[in-house]
C-alpha cells in the first residue's frame, strides 16, 4: 500500500514535521542516490544547506556482505569490532579493502559534488536523510560518520521504516520517522513512484540548494556568520475605507517587491496568533506583509458584520488600494491571504474586475461565502484544508469546482479547522510561503524551490 507520491512528496512531508529545526545550525545530509530528493524538499523547508554523506561498507574479503566497517568522507572509518575479533582479518587484509573502497568513494565524491566542499559538521546539527530504512545498517554508519566529522547532534530523518528497526537505533540522538507500517515489505513499496534516481539528478539537486543559499540572505541561527538580515520597515498604519479607518501592522523587506494582505476570519484581529506566525513564515521567505483588522472595535460587536462578506471584501480592496498608494509598495506585488470568513472576503475582492492581486491563499476557509464570485476569480488560488475538518474540506472541493483560475486543493493530513494539532499550522504554512513565491514577484521565497 502506498503512503507518497514520490520521493519529493515524501520529503514535503518530512520537511513539515522537521519544522522546529528551522533556524537552528543544521546541515541536511542525503543518502545517494534515492535519499537525495527527500533530503532536498527537507532542506529546503528548513531554509538550510544540503550536503551528501557518503559512506562505504568495508565487507570482509571473504563474505563482501557482511560489513566489518564502514568508511566516509575525511578519512571519517568507523569498525565493526566484534566482526573483525571473530573474522580474524588482519591488517593487510583490512588495509587492501579499504584502499579499493576509498578509490570508490572518492570517485563518487568527485562526481557528486563537483568541485564543491562538503559542508563543515562542526558543532552543528546534522540531519541525516534517506527515501526509507529496512536494515537499518548504512543508516547507522551514517550517523557514525556524522558524528566522527564533528556533529553535536545527530538527528535521522525517514519518511518510512520498519518499528523493530528503529527500536534498535541508538546512534543517532533522535530518529523522525513519519510512518512505521505493520507490514513492512520494502521501502519502495511505500511509494506510488519509487523510480531510480541518477547521478545527474543527485548532481542537479545539489547545485540546486547551493544556489538557493547564495541567492538568498541567511538568517541568524543559520549559520554562526550569517550576514545581518537586511534592513525592515515595521509599521503601526491606520489604512482609510469608505468612511473608517482601519488598524494595521505593516512589514516590509527593503526593497519590498511583494506583499501579503492578511483577511482574517470569524472576528479575529491582526493580533491573531495564528495569522502571525504564518506572517513570520512570509516575512522570513522575503514577503512583505500588512495583518490589518476588517472592522472597526464597534462593527465587531456586530455578529452579522463577521459574514457580511462584501463588506470585508469593499475593505481588503480599499487595503489594497492603500499600497498602491505609498511609494515603497506601489509597484509590489499584492497576495491575499484569508482563513475562515476572511477567505471569501479575498475571493470576493480577488474578483472585482480591476482586482490587483496576483495570488490567493485561503487557510481554512469558507470559499463557499463568496458564491457566484468564484467563478470570476483570476489569480491562482490555493485552497488548504485541514484533513480532519470534514465539513469545510467538502464545502472547499465544492468550491475548487466553481473556480476557473489555476487553483489546487491542500488537504492537511491530522489538522482539525484551526490548526492546532502539532506541526499543521508549520504545514500549512510552508504551503502558503511556497505558493506566494511561486506566483508572486521573484523574493526569497521563489528560491525556495529550484
Amino acid at each position: 500500500m502506498s503512503i507518497f507520491e514520490d520521493r519529493v512528496d515524501a520529503g514535503r512531508q518530512l520537511g513539515r514535521r522537521l519544522w522546529d529545526l528551522r533556524g537552528k545550525d543544521i546541515v541536511v545530509l542525503g543518502l545517494p542516490r534515492g535519499g537525495v530528493p527527500v533530503a532536498a524538499e527537507v532542506a529546503a523547508a528548513l531554509d538550510a544547506p544540503l550536503d551528501v554523506i557518503v559512506v562505504r561498507k568495508l565487507g570482509l574479503p571473504y563474505q563482501p556482505e557482511l560489513a566489518m566497517g564502514a568508511i566516509g568522507e575525511g578519512g571519517a572509518r568507523v569498525l565493526e569490532d566484534h566482526v573483525l575479533a571473530q573474522s580474524r582479518v588482519d591488517e593487510d587484509e583490512l588495509r587492501a579493502v579499504e584502499d579499493r573502497e576509498r578509490a570508490v568513494l572518492e570517485s563518487r565524491v568527485a562526481r557528486f559534488r563537483k568541485g564543491r566542499h562538503r559542508q563543515d559538521l562542526t558543532g552543528r546539527i546534522a540531519v541525516i536523510v534517506d527515501d526509507g530504512i529496512a536494515t537499518g545498517s548504512t543508516a547507522r554508519v551514517a550517523c557514525k560518520i556524522a558524528r566522527q566529522l564533528g556533529a553535536a547532534r545527530v538527528v535521522l530523518a525517514v519518511p518510512v521504516a520498519p518499528a523493530d528497526t528503529l527500536a534498535r537505533l541508538v546512534e543517532p540522538d533522535e530518529v523522525v520517522c513519519l510512518a512505521t507500517p505493520h507490514q513492512f515489505t520494502a521501502v519502495g513499496y511505500h511509494y506510488r513512484d519509487f523510480s531510480p534516481t541518477e547521478d545527474d539528478e543527485v548532481v542537479q539537486l545539489l547545485d540546486a540548494a547551493a544556489r538557493r543559499l547564495h541567492d538568498a540572505p541567511a538568517y541568524p541561527g543559520t549559520n554562526p556568520a550569517a550576514a545581518p538580515e537586511p534592513a525592515e520597515v515595521e509599521e503601526e498604519v491606520e489604512i482609510p475605507a469608505h468612511g473608517v479607518r482601519l488598524a494595521g501592522q505593516l512589514h516590509l523587506p527593503v526593497p519590498a517587491r511583494a506583499v501579503v494582505v492578511f483577511a482574517h476570519g470569524s472576528g479575529s484581529s491582526r493580533h491573531s496568533p495564528r495569522n502571525r506566525f504564518v506572517a513570520g513564515v512570509l516575512q522570513h521567505a522575503g514577503l512583505g506583509t500588512l495583518l490589518l483588522d476588517l472592522l472597526t472595535p464597534a462593527e465587531e460587536r456586530d455578529r452579522a458584520n463577521v459574514f457580511d462578506i462584501r463588506l470585508l471584501a469593499r475593505r481588503l480592496t480599499a487595503a489594497t488600494e492603500w499600497l498602491g498608494t505609498r511609494e515603497d509598495t506601489a509597484a509590489c506585488d499584492v497576495g491575499y491571504f484569508g482563513a475562515s470568513t476572511g477567505a471569501a472576503a479575498a475571493l470576493w475582492s480577488a474578483s472585482e474586475p480591476f482586482a490587483r492581486v496576483t495570488a490567493v491563499v485561503s487557510r481554512g476557509g469558507r470559499p463557499d461565502l463568496a458564491g457566484p464570485r468564484l467563478a470570476a476569480v483570476r489569480a491562482p488560488t490555493l485552497l488548504i484544508v485541514g484533513g480532519l475538518d470534514t465539513e469545510v474540506l467538502e464545502l472547499n472541493r465544492q468550491a475548487k469546482a466553481q473556480l476557473r483560475c489555476p487553483n489546487q486543493l491542500a488537504v492537511v493530513q491530522g489538522a482539525t479547522h484551526l490548526f492546532e494539532e502539532p506541526g499543521t499550522l508549520a504545514a500549512a504554512a510552508i504551503l502558503a510561503r511556497d505558493w506566494f513565491g511561486k506566483h508572486l514577484a521573484p523574493a526569497r521565497a521563489a528560491t525556495v524551490k529550484e
